[in-house]
């Protein structure tokens, strides 16, 4: 057995490491690509990554401290929410988009569904100062911790300064989200010849490469490209996608392709959450492309599934459930910080 992504989990299969610097080492899997993201300026470290876990799950991010990360981001939804197709945020307000999940956010150059965020250690900030999600300013976070009884105790800890400051609060958040690495379901055990698919699962794992594996590239399930997959235009929300970050019109209605993996938990689907099943989704790329000058080139030639075919991908989808990851307790609220 050896240790597994930052917080020493015990996994069943063969890994590679990829060392970094601090004290911890980050570990990836065999056969997956070399995270993106520079250990070398935000080196890991137990206490940050603690402290980065308490603040993903403190309302006090937000304006009148209702709000927190965890809040559009549950760790049993595949870090995303399930009880509505856009994000809520402070005061009751909705939001425009599907809250995305979050994991394996190592290998991630851009996020937000637009790619508004190039950086890790600037995605907190995204959330945090939008209006209709948290309707907060750094400076004012960083003056609420500080007076705070436990952060500065917390941050003194992670930096050895319990003078408290933004770069710190960002590093600490990003420490944590890096933890969340999902790479134990069946279908990496399959991978790792210590399990096998079913019939009804291994053919739909060959529909799936056949059909889908050019934007959802094994092992991440996602190629962290934007794709405009053909859905139409919702009008109410008029959400041209990474248009509206490069102003290119080349980029109308591309949206960062997600990860398939705990597809089974992580609905409503798309980024703005209109469809609730896979089959719907399923349904969308056989019946419901909209054809514009923007859409995918995987998606010129028409997919042709019938409906078992159908079924069996979605066999094959639910083989990427990781239950570890859904219910790791060192993912989940930090009662020890919070004595609650």
């Amino acid at each position: 057995m050896k240790k597994t992504v930052a917080l020493l989990l015990l996994v069943s299969f063969i890994v590679t490491a990829y060392t970094v610097i601090g004290n911890i080492d980050f570990i990836v899997p065999a056969k997956w690509p070399k995270p993106v993201y520079d250990f070398t300026k935000n080196p890991l470290a137990t206490n940050k990554i603690q402290l980065g876990r308490a603040l993903f799950y403190d309302p006090i991010l937000s304006r009148d401290s209702t709000i927190s990360c965890a809040s559009c981001h549950s760790q049993y939804a595949a870090f995303t929410h399930l009880d509505h197709s856009l994000s809520h945020g402070i005061d009751n307000k909705t939001g425009f988009r599907n809250a995305p999940a979050l994991m394996n956010l190592a290998w991630n150059s851009f996020f937000m569904w637009d790619g508004a965020v190039n950086h890790l250690d600037m995605q907190a900030l995204a959330p945090m100062s939008n209006p209709t999600e948290m309707d907060e300013s750094l400076a004012h976070v960083v003056s609420k911790l500080q007076h705070n009884s436990i952060y500065p105790k917390l941050f003194y800890t992670a930096f050895g300064d319990s003078i408290i400051t933004g770069e710190h609060l960002l590093k600490s958040i990003s420490q944590f989200m890096l933890t969340l690495v999902s790479c134990h379901a069946k279908y990496d055990s399959v991978m790792q010849q210590q399990a096998y698919f079913t019939n009804q699962e291994a053919n739909g794992y060959r529909l799936f490469q056949a059909n889908c594996a050019s934007c959802h590239k094994e092992p991440l399930f996602t190629n962290n490209k934007f794709e405009n997959n053909g859905l139409p235009i919702d009008t109410s929300l008029k959400d041209v996608g990474r248009m509206r970050v490069t102003q290119d019109s080349a980029n109308y209605l591309q949206f960062r392709v997600p990860t398939l993996r705990n597809i089974q938990f992580s609905y409503p689907y798309m980024h703005d959450g209109r469809f609730t099943k896979l089959k719907q989704v399923l349904d969308h790329y056989t019946n419901g492309i909209v054809r514009t000058k923007s859409l995918s080139k995987q998606l010129d030639k028409p997919i042709v599934l019938t409906s078992n075919e159908k079924v069996d991908i979605i066999a094959f989808l639910y083989t990427l459930t990781d239950k570890d990851f859904l219910y790791n307790e060192q993912y989940s609220y930090p009662k020890n910080i919070f004595n609650k």
